[in-house]
């Protein structure tokens, strides 16, 4: 369960910061630039691919509670990773559609964060 503690507080900090910077600075916006760069689209998934494929090697619990929420999260994580090796040009495709909506899309990165976070609180 430490992992798990772990794992929900290190992907909630990281989304809720994240989240705050999308909506505070646009952050979100010069992601989304930076996917038109296919050297930085497949440099970031490389680190995208090591996060999500050290979560799913520390915590692949498939339960039917909240944990399997951290175990997904890993899952997608390293499904994105791989996304963005080999698909760079999907990936900008993709992300063009949440170019309008930055301050929306980093509320609910935040919440998503939020989330994980003081689910982590509650054990």
């Amino acid at each position: 369960m430490e992992i798990t503690i772990f794992l929900a507080k290190f992907w909630g900090s990281l989304f809720m910061i994240l989240g705050a910077m999308s909506i505070s600075a646009k952050f979100l916006g010069r992601v989304i630039e930076y996917t038109e760069d296919k050297t930085i689209t497949i440099a970031t998934g490389y680190i995208t691919f090591l996060l999500g494929l050290a979560t799913v090697v520390a915590h692949n619990i498939w339960v039917t509670d909240w944990p399997v929420a951290i175990t997904i999260l890993g899952w997608i994580t390293l499904f994105k990773g791989i996304e963005k090796i080999g698909f760079p040009d999907r990936v900008n495709k993709k992300a063009q559609m949440f170019k309008g909506g930055q301050i929306v899309w980093g509320g609910v990165i935040f919440l998503v964060g939020a989330f994980y976070f003081w689910i982590s609180l509650q054990i």
